[in-house]
């Protein structure tokens, strides 16, 4: 019966979670399956891998041919590191002692990999969110400086344009002050005609020779 170790998917939809089983390779992939040995989150960054090395290499020991998507995992996991070591262990090339310290050392190489992944993963995530909830990092003093220098310049055109239309008003004023007493003056100085001595001496003159004419 030949077998496969391969992914079954579960999750809802457009949100994917997958086993990692090995299971008869004429079963449907999400159908029944010998043995459940890891799973795949690949939703976060880096991708969640849980795997049980020893029972990959178990399997694949006894004949399991992994699909392409787990042989990369298990390449990532060290699984595939593992079977050479235990190779060369065979034909005599080193020793168990060696085979087993290189493989701690290269496990370890790896898990330091996607810790520092994981860690700057988590930096960029802090810092969209600071930029976002308005809390990002303080300016530099370069452009604080900067910042400070358009804002004084803008403070100062502002107040010269106030007191520029301060004194234009003031003026005005002056300028209205000044017409209304001239206005005032012109007005004293040449008032109403007043009646001569002989319209006052005869004031119905003009009554008279409007009935002579009648």
């Amino acid at each position: 019966m030949p077998v496969r170790i391969r992914l079954a998917r579960h999750g809802r939809r457009k949100r994917p979670f997958y086993h990692i089983v090995v299971a008869d390779s004429r079963a449907k992939r999400d159908g029944k399956f010998i043995e459940k040995i890891g799973t795949y989150n690949p939703l976060t960054h880096p991708a969640t891998i849980t795997l049980d090395r020893e029972k990959a290499v178990e399997w694949i020991l006894k004949g399991a041919q992994p699909s392409e998507t787990v042989r990369s995992i298990l390449r990532l996991k060290g699984v595939l590191y593992r079977i050479h070591l235990l190779k060369g262990v065979k034909k005599g090339a080193l020793t168990q002692e060696e085979a087993d310290r290189l493989y701690r050392e290269f496990i370890q190489k790896k898990e330091e990999k996607l810790r520092q992944m994981r860690r700057e993963e988590l930096m960029r995530q802090r810092q969209f969110w600071e930029k976002v909830s308005g809390t990002a990092e303080s300016p530099s003093a370069e452009e604080q400086e900067a910042a400070d220098t358009v804002e004084n310049t803008t403070e100062s055109t502002a107040e010269e344009e106030s007191s520029a239309e301060a004194q234009g008003e003031a003026t005005a004023d002056a300028a209205a002050d000044e017409s209304a007493t001239t206005s005032d003056a012109a007005a004293a100085e040449s008032p109403e005609a007043e009646p001569t001595a002989e319209e006052q001496s005869n004031p119905s003159t003009e009554a008279d020779e409007e009935k002579s004419e009648t």
